[in-house]
């Protein structure tokens, strides 16, 4: 096999697993809190955990637990905000190289990606090119694969990583090689046994706002999901947290003692500025205040002696070079304005809602409110989620007089684009469209519906009445495989 980018990406597709275990491992499930184990305890979950022979992978391609210690990882865990949090991290952090000198390579590594897997895996604010990325693949996949028969088997038989664990694997690969002077991860899903949790001594931690989500796997209180999220404390590594309910800073303070870890939890920092364009949704606030915490402590221990603090300068150019596509972005094409943001619960819908109104409002009042949106889920309860949406968006003065529904897919003609990496989803239930169309029309009989089988016929959709009314104001919402074709249609990854 000749090795292209395409080919990559096709063996990268191969790990995909066909979906999640049906059983559940053992007789009980992920456990309560109350019989949720300590640190070396090992709970009943569902499948084998996806930190299962990440060490094994690391030292088959040749990296021991120094080289990965030695790429000053930030590792950030959490339900919400996630992806924005790191992203001012490192914002913050190449800024403030970019003034002193260190960190001079700044590395990233976020999932899911919107518009191309090199999002993924990022230097320096850019994805990693087709080149490197094909380059970094390959020393990973030619080294598992050769030695497969040493490497850890998940089902007796398959020995290679899955999907998640393999992009994973990659990132540290990448930037172990790159000599990046730090790197900022973004755990998958839970934490304890997430894959990228097999990093020893991380610099710091941080775990964003905790919500019940991916209960199947990680259990169905809020203690079960903070237990888990906070399995990337690390002995004494100070850690940080947003504000958290009562219940969940019980499980993070109990976690810290067992682990020994400096915690601290953040409130919202009062020296933000005021009218920051990246920080007009209340909620990005509360991530940025928590990347800054992070990024000070993290220079406090890393950086020279001359330089271990961010001037008020770093934090207003960190602040407005913020960049973290399809949460909370608008963009301007003449009047028409788009609102993204890859919402996909109920809790971040209505903080959607909130920045929507803000926002909106800034553009001009007589073009009207457009709203595209779909969800996909067999997880969630898709209706209910929209009418969240709906009742939050008119608690906030809003009332969008046209409504377009679509689906995943992407372009009219069906083609996809190589790189895509949410094939998987792209078929919705034969319904979909009916059921929304249905349900709104019950919330607001007077909204003009409209269905698309294409993201790319709903942006149609969307000029056109742009065009009839001089300009329109459309939010983008509803999931990240809806804003991620929007974006690559809108600006495509370069």
């Amino acid at each position: 096999m000749k090795k292209t980018y395409e080919n990559a990406l096709r063996l990268l597709d191969s790990r995909r697993r066909k979906g999640r275990p049906k059983e559940i491992a053992g007789s009980g499930g992920v456990p309560s809190i109350s019989e949720a184990p300590g640190v070396t305890g090992t709970p009943n979950l569902r499948g084998i955990p996806s930190l299962v022979g990440m060490h094994e992978w690391l030292y088959l391609l040749g990296h021991s637990n120094n080289d990965v210690n030695n790429i000053n990882i930030i590792h950030i865990a959490g339900t919400k905000g996630k992806g924005s949090t790191c992203a001012f991290t490192r914002s913050f952090l190449h800024v403030h190289g970019l003034r002193t000198g260190f960190p001079g390579k700044v590395g990233l590594y976020t999932s899911p990606d919107l518009r191309g897997i090199r999002e993924r895996i990022q230097i320096n604010n850019k994805p990693v090119s087709e080149a490197l990325f094909t380059q970094y693949f390959f020393e990973v996949w030619d080294g598992l694969s050769s030695q497969s028969a040493l490497t850890p088997g998940h089902d007796g038989k398959d020995k290679m990583p899955r999907f998640l664990q393999l992009l994973a694997l990659i990132a540290f690969h990448t930037f172990i090689r790159e000599r990046t002077d730090v790197a900022i991860f973004e755990t998958h899903h839970g934490g304890e046994y997430d894959a990228t949790n097999v990093i020893p001594k991380p610099a710091v931690t941080g775990i964003t706002a905790i919500a019940l989500d991916h209960v199947a796997q990680l259990g169905p209180t809020i203690e079960n999901v903070a237990w888990h999220k906070s399995g990337i404390f690390k002995h004494g590594v100070p850690a940080f947290s947003s504000s958290q309910d009562p219940a969940v800073i019980s499980v993070f303070q109990a976690r810290a003692k067992e682990k020994e870890v400096p915690l601290k939890f953040v409130e919202v920092d009062q020296s933000l500025p005021k009218d920051a364009w990246a920080l007009h949704a209340p909620v990005q606030r509360i991530n940025c205040s928590l990347a800054l915490a992070i990024a000070e402590a993290f220079l406090e221990l890393k950086a020279p002696a001359e330089s271990r603090s961010l001037t008020p300068e770093d934090i207003a150019q960190g602040i407005e070079r913020f960049n973290w596509p399809g949460r909370y972005e608008t963009i301007v094409e003449g009047n028409n304005h788009w609102f993204l943001d890859g919402a996909h619960n109920e809790l971040s819908v209505k903080h959607v809602a909130e920045w929507f109104a803000k926002t909106a409002l800034d553009g001009s009042k007589s073009s009207p409110y457009v709203l595209i949106f779909t969800h996909i889920s067999e997880e969630r309860d898709c209706n209910a989620l929209m009418e969240c949406l709906a009742h939050s968006l008119r608690e906030n003065g809003i009332r969008p007089r046209y409504i377009i529904f679509t689906t995943y897919q992407e372009r009219l003609d069906g083609n996809t684009r190589i790189d895509k990496t949410l094939k998987s989803l792209l078929s919705p239930p034969p319904d979909v469209l009916t059921m929304y169309s249905e349900g709104w029309k019950k919330i607001d009989p007077q909204a003009e519906i409209i269905t698309e089988n294409a993201i790319e016929g709903a942006l149609h959709a969307a000029r056109k009445i742009g065009e009839k009314e001089g300009g329109m104001r459309t939010l983008i919402t509803g999931s990240l495989h809806l804003v991620g074709g929007v974006l690559n249609l809108l600006r495509p990854l370069e």
